[in-house]
């Protein structure tokens, strides 16, 4: 008896993790051809060594700073990998640690002067992989995939 597999290949959790792939490789894509991103940088992004990992700490670093677990529980990591995720950011000049003025028993993870150029490079790839969609779907089709995803996103 032959059945129907396409669904495996179809089905909205396997659309919805290529997108996103697809969406992360622009983004690091045009961080890495950012001119106002630091060498460095960018061509780490250009050799494929930033991935998605890399922009949980983008995504989730507060500007004035983070606490290690805060972080980890933000991006949905353990406190190690988070923390493997910030000495590798530490090396590369994004991110320092520094004594929490309200506690010195605890360091706080902050962006570096090159980390903000970062965060700001990753700002814009944002932006310009967002309108590159809406211009792919259509503007109607955007709004309604970025509602539908909010919804279903904040229900978990």
């Amino acid at each position: 008896m032959q059945q129907d597999t396409g669904w495996r290949l179809t089905h909205l959790g396997r659309l919805l993790g290529q997108a996103s792939r697809r969406f992360d490789e622009r983004v690091l894509y045009l961080m890495a051809h950012d001119l106002d991103v630091p060498l460095a940088l960018s061509n780490l992004a250009a050799r494929g060594q930033v991935n998605a990992a890399h922009v949980h700490i983008t995504r989730h670093l507060a500007l004035e700073g983070s606490r290690l677990t805060d972080l980890a529980e933000h991006a949905g990591m353990s406190k190690q990998a988070m923390g493997d995720l910030v000495d590798q950011c530490e090396a590369w000049g994004l991110v320092t640690r520094e004594l929490d003025p309200r506690d010195a028993r605890v360091r706080l993870v902050k962006f570096t002067a090159a980390g903000l150029a970062w965060l700001q490079a990753f700002r814009l790839a944002v932006q310009q992989a967002e309108a590159e969609f809406r211009e792919s779907v259509g503007p109607e089709i955007a709004t309604v995939v970025a509602l539908g995803l909010e919804a279903y996103a904040g229900g978990a």
